[in-house]
Parts: C-alpha cells; sequence; structure tokens
C-alpha cells in the first residue's frame, strides 16, 4: 500500500489534476482530503469525459468528472479481501481507511502484482538466476 498520498481538491481544475498527476507520475488522485474523501480522479476520467468531449481542461472543476462512487478497504484488511473487492467491482484502486475512516493509503492493482510477483517462489527464484548469470533477456 502506498502511503505517502498528494489530494486534490474537488475545485481544482481538470488541467491542475493532470499536471500534479505527471509530477507523481501517477493515474489517479484521492480526491478531498484525508478525512473528508470525496472521490477518486483518474486519467482515464480525464481522457473520457474532458478530452474526447472537446472539454476546456482550464475551466472543468475535478469534482465534475471524478467518480464519486467510492469501494474502500480497510488498514486491517487481508490482500485477499482488497483483491476480492477490487475484483467485484471492476476497479484498480482502493483508499484504505483506517477505524476512524480517516485515508491512511491505497493499494494498487501495480501493489498487488509486485507483491504476489515477490511472494512467488518460482518467480523469485528465476530472477535471482538471472541476476546472478548476467544473462541478456
Amino acid at each position: 500500500m502506498a502511503k505517502a498520498l498528494e489530494f486534490i481538491s474537488p475545485e481544482a481544475t481538470v488541467q491542475e489534476a493532470a499536471t500534479l498527476m505527471g509530477e507523481l507520475d501517477v493515474g489517479a488522485l484521492p480526491v478531498g482530503s484525508a478525512d473528508d474523501l470525496v472521490g477518486i480522479v483518474t486519467d482515464r476520467d480525464i481522457l473520457f469525459r474532458v478530452v474526447a468531449e472537446g472539454g476546456d481542461n482550464t475551466r472543468v472543476r475535478v469534482r465534475d468528472v471524478m467518480s464519486s462512487s467510492l469501494f474502500i478497504c480497510r488498514d486491517t484488511d487481508t490482500l485477499a479481501t482488497a483483491m476480492d473487492i477490487m475484483g467485484a467491482y471492476h476497479v484498480r484502486r482502493l483508499p484504505v481507511l483506517d477505524e476512524g475512516g480517516q485515508v491512511v493509503g491505497w493499494v494498487t492493482l501495480s501493489d498487488i502484482s509486485r507483491r504476489l510477483l515477490l511472494d512467488t517462489d518460482t518467480i523469485r527464484e528465476a530472477l535471482s538466476e538471472l541476476s546472478a548469470g548476467g544473462q541478456d533477456v
């Protein structure tokens, strides 16, 4: 789970969101704050809801294109639970909330795939052999 999150205001422009995504090299931003998560805006939201429709990215607000239906997991949930939620709702990111409802991080598909790759003995052994042998693939 990524613990360092940058939030964007729902009143920010789509251009500001896209600029921040580029600076952070991420495909999505949580909207609101750790205490008040109101949505998630993704690069796909911007592409399909603004760019494809010919919208003005300097005037369209994040609140107008963000996804406000939120699926979350808790910081006490297992990886399997997070994967089940993501699969059931076809989402690529899950905000992680603590007992008090505060956002403490989020889990992404790339976090999960990285974890599964590193935890898989076959993959780990193959990577180790490649590293030790100095072979190019």
